[in-house]
């Protein structure tokens, strides 16, 4: 069992590898999905820092949206895509690390275009 569980993180941190190489860029969104909640970080890639970051254990986000949803990703794109163009980010890579680019990444990442992201 053990076993398993290595060859199974080695195939995750093989899969997040290949997809942050092929990102060139000075700032990166990165989204993350856990069983339970969403969250979005904005990552100067040159400096090393986290410019902005939005989760759904954030306050901001109302007690019935505290929870993984459809509707919490699309609050959480619009959300991070207004804190980065606050900052003078208009432009970014999209980092979806070792999640598919399907359901709430996907919606994420709509709702940031539509609030005027570019990537």
């Amino acid at each position: 069992m053990e076993k398993n569980l290595l060859k199974r993180k080695a195939t995750r941190n093989r899969r997040s590898c290949r997809v942050r190489n092929c990102l060139h860029g000075q700032y990166r969104l990165y989204v993350h999905k856990t069983n339970r909640h969403l969250s979005a970080q904005l990552i100067d890639d040159e400096a090393g820092l986290t410019l902005v970051s939005v989760s759904t254990l954030s306050k901001v986000f109302a007690k019935d949206e505290k929870r993984k949803s459809k509707a919490s990703a699309e609050k959480l794109g619009a959300m991070i895509a207004k804190l980065a163009l606050e900052k003078q980010v208009e432009k970014v890579v999209f980092d979806r690390g070792r999640f598919k680019y399907h359901g709430l990444i996907a919606l994420v990442a709509d709702a940031a275009r539509k609030a005027g992201l570019k990537f």
